[in-house]
């Protein structure tokens, strides 16, 4: 005789829904997201159990075509706003089955065997193999990759030799036109590196690289703009009213206003280059070259207290989005926007059209100078590679120049 008290398989299986809807409600809320959007993800986990329940679906044999097929009426009951997230929803606990109740992992998309995405990825093998470049440098060329030859081609690939140098002023011309940056040089960079690729593999017969029209970069004939100390300090106090990120806004911009950071090295500080013990932080440069600088306490300071009050989630750089699950940013254009809002909200007119937070570091390096630090110091603190990129400073104090400059030669030093 059985047992009335004993849970039955479907009995069972209902209990297993409600603890993988808890666990993945707790991951949900571990990663930051607030009480109605925890409430929105077990919901769309139950819902998803049980059709899978009623179609009698255990999660091993949760395929891809079983999850489109069970989510299909989950996603119709959802408001057509809300839609787009129910499907993240499901996929997120998706997820979750996949790593904890053995449910097999998404099918592999089909390799693209084309023409075109076979060169793509032989072109991406160079960038990294033969070249060397960063991932951040290869996903533009990729992007340029396939802007240039849909625009010759449309969306195949047609004959490379018939390529023409016309066909690359052009798409400069009308790159220029749509994006409203003359003397952006990147686009023509990314290009030529792509003509290097198809002429070093035998693609083309002719190198093309050297039709690539240059962009104009005429030589600055004075020093930088920079701000006064006070107009400085000023807008890095400002970002420190926002109630969510003011303290996050407030430790970056004076790693740039008092370290004299670019902004890409600030995006890319991860927790672990902190040393706090020799009171140094690990600077990723351009190039990929990595210095250690040691950190003043005022920016020590400024760091501790946003990991300690504001800080969240597990991502391990140290800056972060205040937005879950809090992931780190993808370039560096938060800080522009942070500065932008921050002469909006001081009155300070920036003393260039384009507002990027290089005027920062022209301004630490313009108050080094006043308060008669050489220019190999400056150098130094900005880290420079070549001497003659600090010159640029010394247009402003000629008199600086004797830090650098070779004693003038005399008769009696000829050989």
């Amino acid at each position: 005789m059985e047992n009335d008290t004993h849970p039955d398989q479907t009995t069972r299986r209902k209990l297993k829904a409600g603890s993988h809807a808890d666990r993945f409600a707790l991951q949900i809320e571990a990663e930051g997201y607030g009480l109605r959007s925890i409430a929105n993800y077990r919901t769309t986990a139950e819902a998803l159990w049980a059709a899978m329940l009623e179609a009698d679906v255990c999660p091993t044999e949760l395929t891809d075509d079983r999850v489109d097929h069970l989510a299909t009426s989950i996603i119709s009951a959802a408001s057509a706003r809300d839609q787009k997230h129910c499907r993240y929803r499901i996929n997120r606990f998706r997820d979750y089955l996949i790593e904890n109740a053995g449910a097999p992992p998404r099918s592999e998309p089909p390799l693209d065997m084309s023409p075109r995405a076979c060169l793509k990825r032989e072109y991406e093998t160079y960038l990294r193999s033969q070249r060397g470049l960063s991932e951040d440098t290869i996903y533009h060329c990729l992007r340029f990759f396939d802007r240039f030859l849909t625009a010759k081609f449309g969306s195949g690939l047609g004959d490379l030799n018939t390529i023409k140098p016309d066909d690359i002023t052009g798409f400069i011309l009308w790159l220029r036109k749509e994006q409203n940056a003359p003397r952006d040089k990147t686009g023509p960079s990314h290009l030529r590196n792509l003509f290097q690729f198809l002429f070093w593999s035998g693609k083309t017969e002719r190198n093309l690289s050297n039709a690539v029209p240059k962009a104009r970069q005429p030589k600055p004939t004075g020093i930088p703009r920079y701000l006064e100390p006070e107009q400085v300090n000023r807008l890095i106090e400002v970002v420190r009213d926002h109630q969510k990120t003011g303290r996050r806004n407030y430790a970056m911009l004076m790693l740039i206003a008092r370290l004299g950071l670019r902004a890409p090295e600030v995006t890319a500080i991860e927790l672990d280059d902190i040393d706090w013990r020799a009171g140094e932080i690990l600077i990723r440069g351009k190039r990929q070259l990595h210095d250690r600088m040691p950190m003043s306490a005022e920016v020590g300071e400024a760091i501790v207290d946003y990991i300690k009050n504001e800080r969240r989630g597990p991502d391990r750089a140290l800056f972060v989005s205040v937005k879950p699950p809090f992931k780190r940013f993808k370039d560096a254009q938060i800080l522009r926007r942070i500065l932008r809002d921050a002469y909006d909200a001081t009155g300070i007119s920036p003393p260039q059209a384009y507002i990027g937070t290089h005027i920062l570091r022209h301004s630490l390096a313009t108050d080094m100078l006043r308060k008669g630090a050489s220019l190999a110091e400056i150098g130094d603190v900005l880290r420079h590679r070549s001497a003659m990129t600090t010159t640029i400073y010394a247009q402003y104090d000629v008199a600086a120049l004797r830090s650098i400059s070779r004693p003038w030669p005399t008769s009696g030093d000829a050989q």
